[in-house]
């Protein structure tokens, strides 16, 4: 186990994390916040899926998941269908729109990383991947909320006071 002040040093450098995140955030186009983003990232890595998983996923109450959802559908980024297996219930999927907007994400998440990454070595870009999903992996007993679509794998866990005792 690490001493104390290791943890302290890690705590203050993963808050820094969210300049991380508002750099990226940055990037995106006008038209696609943060929330819609992360709704399109989702989509496209799990596939058609219901509106409480999509909630669920984004760590945030079906509102707020509805405004999401309501936002990239008057975009044609997704399409609404009824779950065949529950028809009170309906599938969310990414249009050939949404796959367009997605791989401009891509495009541009890749080529701000390549920038501000540009002097690390592939080796370092490799260990940080691996200790990033080390890291969210020890976290995996939380539920864990995508924040935008530059980083998909990067996560804030949403614990009640109780539950991270």
């Amino acid at each position: 186990m690490a001493e104390q002040g290791l943890y302290e040093e890690l705590a203050r450098q993963l808050s820094a994390v969210g300049a991380v995140k508002r750099g990226m955030a940055r990037i995106l186009p006008a038209d696609c916040p943060a929330g819609s983003a992360a709704v399109l990232t989702l989509l496209d890595r799990h596939g058609d899926i219901r509106m409480s998983r999509l909630a669920e996923l984004l760590s945030v109450d079906m509102s707020v998941t509805s405004r999401h959802v309501a936002h990239v559908a008057a975009r044609g980024w997704i399409e609404r269908s009824p779950d065949p297996a529950d028809k009170r219930s309906r599938l969310l999927r990414l249009t050939p729109a949404g796959r367009a907007q997605m791989d401009e994400l891509s495009r541009r998440t890749t080529q701000l990383l390549a920038t501000r990454l540009g002097d690390w070595s592939d080796d370092e870009v490799g260990q940080l991947i691996r200790l990033m999903t080390r890291l969210r992996d020890s976290f995996g007993d939380c539920r864990v909320a995508f924040t935008g679509p530059a980083a998909p794998d990067v996560h804030q866990t949403t614990r009640t006071p109780a539950e991270a005792k």
